[in-house]
């Protein structure tokens, strides 16, 4: 039955407990050279996760770009659980949104999932000319069988949180999705919800003062973001700003899985904050914080107070789980949302981060623990940098954790995670009671590229994923 369908799944349930849905084998992953001090072009890592395979924890196969400094980040996909009614559409390409050069890499996985290969080049000239965007950061795919991409500037490098189309087929620029003069100020990522109308976008900054690294001083002239951006879906038309506080910088949205559910939740990186956000009774939609991890006072550091910095968070297939992760702190955590107004913390693991014994930042008052974590350490090599990109199996029993956050700020907090290479990790999740352990049998280490050391970022599945695929 499922192959007679188009791609993905009919429901959430069905992608978490299906006949139809085999482990996965194989992860794909951007890789990054920018701000290494290697002149390399960055890649798309093919790396095997089966653990009946010989080559378990290996890279088996790499896609160089034909750019240099590309800044690949986020993926997604040309079809996704949005087309699943459609047996004409297979998820065969993913998109690569470069979020420095402002290209878009369309790569045909479809051919050899295991090797990747280049199916298109979107050049940056498409987006400044036919939507005056540029810095696309999140894709996802459309029910229509389009593909729209968020942006964060226009070609000048100033925040602008406008929208680019692609055509599904063609992978042509098609313009703006948005429609009207009006548009947010910023941009980072979006999830949509057809059954309520709604799609929502959140900002990071504006792409010039971020690329290079992290000046406080910014936050105070409002060129990091602040607010949840509501539009309208069938018109396209900004309708709502919702404001999570100064400094809140709302990175990652996740509406539920569910798509009848009017509510989601966003991780907000400076203030440490996961906000609930849900439609009203008169049909708008509002926001309450609901999980908030208090700052460190330390010394050594760039500031006084040092936030846990939540960087991504997901959602598992079934709504029971939000997870997400304290890039400079060290941290993953995992809660239970069965009552999303009142998530209860389940399960927490450090793994590195900022504020390890040993290390140059001492904690002088810490409202969570009652000392420094220990330095991480996996098979023998101590781990640089902190938890960033989280990707969850689709049974919701493993994480997958990638350490790196983005070039200039991995430069700039992690000095030594540019130097020695990136990892990627997994984690043992208890989904009857909600637990973390560390798989200490697996470790992909990106420090020992062929190339030299390598930032490897977001974590995909060739079949889907919770943090790509969309139910109408």
């Amino acid at each position: 039955k499922c192959k007679a369908c188009g791609p993905g799944y009919a429901t959430p349930l069905d992608a978490m407990k299906g006949k139809c849905c085999p482990r996965e084998e194989i992860v794909y992953l951007p890789c990054i050279y920018r701000n290494t001090g290697i002149e390399k072009p960055d890649y798309l890592a093919t790396v095997d996760v089966d653990p009946k395979s010989p080559h378990y924890c290996q890279v088996i196969h790499r896609l160089p770009m034909p750019n240099l400094k590309d800044e690949l980040h986020h993926s997604g996909w040309n079809a996704c659980s949005s087309c699943f009614g459609d047996a004409t559409k297979k998820r065969n390409r993913l998109i690569l949104p470069s979020l420095i050069s402002s290209r878009v890499y369309v790569v045909d996985v479809g051919t050899d999932m295991r090797a990747p290969r280049i199916h298109k080049i979107v050049e940056p000239v498409e987006l400044f000319w036919k939507g005056n965007v540029a810095n696309p950061h999140t894709s996802h795919c459309l029910g229509s069988g389009d593909i729209l991409i968020s942006c964060m500037g226009d070609p000048s490098g100033n925040g602008k949180g406008g929208f680019i189309l692609l055509d599904g087929e063609t992978f042509e620029v098609k313009g703006n999705w948005e429609n009207g003069a009006e548009v947010p100020p910023l941009g980072y990522d979006f999830w949509y919800q057809p059954r309520h109308n709604v799609l929502m976008s959140t900002e990071w900054g504006a792409p010039k003062v971020l690329a290079d690294g992290f000046d406080p001083a910014d936050v105070e002239r409002e060129h990091y973001g602040r607010r949840i951006n509501v539009w309208d879906w069938s018109t396209h038309a900004y309708i709502q700003a919702i404001d999570l506080g100064k400094g809140s910088i709302p990175l990652e949205i996740r509406f539920l899985h569910n798509p009848d559910a009017a509510e989601g939740f966003v991780g907000c990186a400076l203030s440490g904050a996961v906000h609930r956000f849900y439609k009203t009774e008169k049909g708008d939609w509002a926001a309450e914080k609901v999980i908030e991890v208090p700052s460190k006072k330390v010394q050594g550091w760039l500031l006084p107070d040092m936030p846990g910095l939540i960087t991504d968070i997901l959602i598992s297939l079934d709504d029971r789980f939000l997870y997400f992760s304290n890039w400079l702190h060290g941290d993953i955590r995992q809660y239970d949302i069965s009552d999303t107004r009142k998530p209860k913390l389940v399960g927490q693991v450090f793994l590195g981060g900022s504020i390890t014994k040993g290390g140059p930042v001492t904690v002088v008052e810490d409202k969570e623990l009652r000392c420094q974590p220990e330095p991480f350490v996996i098979k023998g090599k101590r781990v640089p940098g902190g938890p960033q990109m989280i990707q969850l199996s689709l049974d919701g029993k493993r994480l997958y954790v990638s350490s790196s956050l983005y070039s200039g700020w991995d430069k700039q907090f992690y000095p030594d995670l540019v130097k020695e290479g990136s990892v990627m990790l997994q984690i043992d999740v208890d989904t009857e009671r909600g637990g973390l352990k560390v798989n200490k049998n697996f470790l992909v280490d990106f420090g020992k590229e062929p190339d030299g050391p390598v930032l490897a970022h977001e974590i995909r599945y060739p079949g889907g994923d919770c943090t790509s695929d969309i139910w109408m």
